[in-house]
């Protein structure tokens, strides 16, 4: 049985630093955020375009997120937990929501991703067994956004991120929307510096990586329980 763990955030609130975090763990596969496919779809930088003009290309890029984040989900492997850097579900759930919602997406683009949706989560295996939310501030994603200086983000507004934070906080803190509510989620206060996040995922090692003995642990990190 392979437990599934998304992990999941807006913007800047340091999904990769989780990643990247637990990553020399054995017998735990970790899959980051097709995001370079996103950047060269056959020489297309699909995100880039997106965020230039999202009424042209929201529709796009999110087919193709459904696309890339479904490999991800079904991708065979044989350990027994699974890493993901968010989903099939925040790609509806937040982002083509927020494409919808802020009228930059066509009635009939949303219609036939909600029903392309419907049909992979009624027919394909893409359950999650926890979901780990870094719940951070929009303000401190924006100023995060600005210091790592990535290309397609430069431009995204405060507002964007505002939105974004209201809708995973709809997800995950108010059970509005979704179809996910009998899942487990783990809430991190992502708003704290490098070194306490560390903390806090050191905190949460085991369920965040259940079954999975001390013997998979770097050398570092058991020389760390010690402590």
């Amino acid at each position: 049985m392979i437990f599934q763990v998304c992990v999941e955030g807006n913007i800047g609130c340091g999904k990769t630093t989780l990643l990247d975090y637990f990553k020399k763990t054995k017998n735990c596969e970790i899959l980051a955020e097709p995001v370079d496919k996103w950047r060269n779809i056959d020489g297309h930088n699909a995100l880039e375009l997106m965020y230039k003009d999202p009424h042209r290309w929201g529709m796009t890029l999110q087919t193709y997120v459904q696309l890339t984040m479904l490999q991800a989900h079904t991708k065979v492997q044989e350990y027994p937990v699974k890493l993901m850097e968010r989903s099939l579900y925040s790609a509806k759930y937040c982002f083509v929501e927020n494409l919808y919602k802020s009228g930059k997406m066509a009635d009939i683009d949303f219609i036939v991703l909600t029903e392309w949706f419907n049909w992979i989560i009624q027919t394909q295996n893409v359950k999650v067994d926890l979901f780990v939310y870094l719940r951070t501030d929009p303000e401190v994603l924006f100023s995060r956004i600005k210091q790592r200086h990535r290309e397609e983000e430069m431009g995204i507004p405060l507002e964007y991120l505002k939105d974004l934070h209201q809708l995973h906080e709809d997800w995950f803190i108010h059970k509005k929307i979704g179809t996910t509510k009998d899942v487990e989620v783990l809430v991190i206060d992502a708003n704290s510096s490098l070194e306490d996040m560390e903390i806090a995922y050191e905190k949460h090692r085991e369920k965040i990586l259940p079954f999975i003995s001390s013997s998979s642990l770097p050398v570092e990190t058991l020389e760390g329980l010690g402590h």
